[in-house]
């Protein structure tokens, strides 16, 4: 059980991190675990690191949902886009062999890392927007009013996109899913990182429970996520709470020279 033990404080590590920018922390374990775990099988690595981004995502979820900054409505419509696209892309993932496995992370990663940091997270602030965009308003708890609108048909698709991605490659999808929601649909970055984390409860869930189905969880698989579960679940109650005295453009530029650096260690390794 020794061995297991230092996973509790890299849970702790990457539920706040992954809590704080609403990302679910898969993008940080994932790569370790790779790295830590070089002879285990992607599939049995990336049934740990969704079931840790659940944990994560359901504590993160919680923290926020006290300070009212998830937006329900709008994060029930992309969760049920997201759901389906996390069970095909769990599906195959054991279609899919290692080394390309590895350089499909490591290659998401560094693009993703290169587009946040030629585009810093902000609002458009649209004074107009098309009948058919579904408008908000919404009040936190500190009785900040923020308002705004977004095209649901593409809030959809993006959604399954990120649920087919995030499920097939372990990450959480919070990297795409909240850089989406901020600048293609002017989500309030507090309640873009927020909505991502509820949705990422939802798309989490329906991928681990998919490969519980499928007998993925080893003995050694589930000690390792109970004790990463351990750590998440008290780092995301600090993570969200953090979240409100950070701007947010410090925050996915930090992101994404973290995104960069595991990018190109996971490519040097495959």
């Amino acid at each position: 059980m020794f061995q297991f033990w230092w996973l509790v404080p890299l849970g702790f590590i990457v539920g706040a991190y992954g809590t704080l920018i609403g990302a679910g922390g898969g993008f940080v374990l994932m790569p370790i675990l790779l790295l830590v775990y070089p002879k285990e099988s992607p599939v049995v690595l990336t049934s740990i690191s969704l079931a840790v981004v659940f944990f994560n995502a359901a504590s993160g979820t919680l923290a926020y949902s006290k300070m009212k900054r998830v937006d329900y409505k709008s994060g029930g419509l992309f969760m049920a886009a997201t759901i389906p696209g996390a069970v095909f892309g769990a599906l195959a993932t054991a279609w899919i062999p290692r080394h390309a496995f590895d350089m499909v992370l490591g290659g998401l990663l560094v693009c993703g890392s290169a587009f946040l940091i030629w585009h810093p997270v902000e609002t458009h602030g649209r004074e107009h927007h098309p009948k058919h965009f579904i408008k908000r308003r919404l009040v936190d708890t500190d009785g900040n009013v923020h308002e705004f609108a977004y095209n649901p048909y593409l809030g959809v698709a993006l959604s399954f996109v990120v649920g087919f991605i995030s499920s097939l490659l372990g990450i959480g999808g919070g990297i795409v899913h909240v850089p989406a929601l901020v600048h293609l649909m002017d989500f309030p970055v507090h309640f873009a990182t927020a909505t991502s984390h509820f949705v990422l409860a939802g798309m989490s869930l329906a991928g681990t429970v998919t490969h519980l189905v499928n007998g993925v969880f080893a003995d050694a698989g589930s000690r390792r996520t109970l004790f990463l579960a351990v750590g998440v679940l008290a780092g995301a109650q600090v993570g969200a709470r953090l979240s409100a005295r950070i701007h947010g453009v410090w925050i996915i530029r930090g992101l994404a020279i973290a995104l960069g650096l595991v990018g190109v260690r996971v490519l040097m390794a495959a």
